[in-house]
Order: C-alpha cells, then sequence, then structure tokens
C-alpha cells in the first residue's frame, strides 16, 4: 500500500503564499490535492492529468495555485498564492495507480490519500 505524506501546511494572512508538498512511499501515477472546509464535502482543487505535466485546476484557484509534479521522486507540489480566507481547509494529497482522466469528472479515479495537512488564511 502506497502511502502518501504531506508537508508545508500552516497560517497566513490574505494574499500570502504557501508551498505544499507530498512524497509517495511507492510509485504512483498522476497526482493531486483535494481540499476539505469542515461541514463541506472534500472538493478536487487541481491535478496532474497526463505524463506530459498537463494540469486542471478548479476555477477558484486558477491563475493563483500551480501544481507541478516530479515523478522520479514521487513528490507533487502545490503552490498556493494570492491566499484568501476561503482557501482555508485541510489539504490532501492524492494519487492513482497510473494517469486516468474524464475531463467531465477531472477528480475521480484517486487510489491513494494522504492524511491531509491544515492551511488557515487569516484575513
Amino acid at each position: 500500500q502506497v502511502q502518501l505524506v504531506e508537508s508545508g501546511g500552516g497560517s497566513v494572512q490574505t494574499g500570502g503564499s504557501l508551498k505544499l508538498s507530498c512524497t509517495a512511499s511507492g510509485n504512483t501515477g498522476c497526482m493531486g490535492w483535494f481540499r476539505q472546509i469542515p461541514g463541506k464535502e472534500r472538493e478536487g482543487v487541481a491535478r496532474m492529468y497526463s505524463f506530459r505535466n498537463n494540469t486542471w485546476y478548479i476555477d477558484s484557484v486558477k491563475g493563483r495555485f500551480y501544481i507541478s509534479q516530479e515523478y522520479a521522486k514521487n513528490t507533487v507540489y502545490l503552490e498556493m498564492n494570492n491566499l484568501k480566507p476561503e482557501d482555508t481547509a485541510t489539504y490532501f494529497c492524492v494519487a492513482q495507480r497510473g494517469c486516468d482522466f474524464d475531463w467531465r469528472r477531472p477528480f475521480v479515479g484517486f487510489d491513494y490519500w494522504g492524511q491531509g495537512t491544515q492551511v488557515t488564511v487569516s484575513s
């Protein structure tokens, strides 16, 4: 069983930046990030969707968040800029065994989940 370990969460003020990292204990395919606000469902935020480094983002983070993956290191990053209070959430790293993608449902089919790291943005 592959384990995912996130790091890099913390507290920042509005407009600040954080960079999350996640390393898998074994080989994975495409990786991504979800987040969950207390009382709400988890939502996909960003993901890799091909081995050619294509990326997918939800609208609310486009232009502010950037995902990248180092396949040789089994590591994915999420650079978050211009953070807003509504970005406050627990962020979860996810990974697929391969790299399956359907643009109609871009955030389904992940096989492995991390434990989460807290991001808090204060106004």
